[in-house]
């Protein structure tokens, strides 16, 4: 007989994603530190428009200081990282409360997921997605 611990979740979690990067935020109640892969968010998303950046959720939802997130983000570079955390963000803040909520964050884009991704790269092209081989002269 297997045993399973029933653990009751006081978190709301969503996933945020862009380019290479996928962000799974955790939402919960209380006033913490915010975390990055164990680390403060200030110290992984260092400089002022980071900053401005994942904490434009909260700015929005009037929720400073009575909500914090705990963030596990995984590949891509240091701003899609960043744009998958926010995405995540503002998800689980929808999760949370629609009606209060999603109208503001809708309003300014966050809930919007940015496709944009690498162009493969195509067969007789020397390497890369849009170069051309040289025609010849004459």
């Amino acid at each position: 007989m297997v045993k399973t611990k029933n653990k009751k979740r006081n978190y709301t979690y969503a996933v945020g994603r862009r380019r290479e990067a996928v962000a799974r935020v955790r939402l919960f109640k209380g006033d913490k530190e915010h975390l990055v892969n164990n680390l403060p968010i200030g110290k992984y998303f260092e400089g002022a428009v980071f900053k401005e950046a994942w904490t434009k959720p909260f700015a929005l939802t009037n929720t400073v200081g009575k909500y914090f997130i705990t963030v596990r983000v995984v590949g891509g570079g240091k701003k899609g990282q960043l744009t998958a955390t926010v995405l995540g963000t503002a998800r689980a803040f929808t999760k949370l409360n629609t009606e209060k909520f999603r109208p503001p964050l809708k309003k300014a884009g966050l809930l919007t997921r940015d496709a944009r991704a690498k162009q493969r790269r195509m067969v007789g092209t020397g390497g890369k997605a849009r170069r051309q081989k040289q025609s010849p002269k004459r």
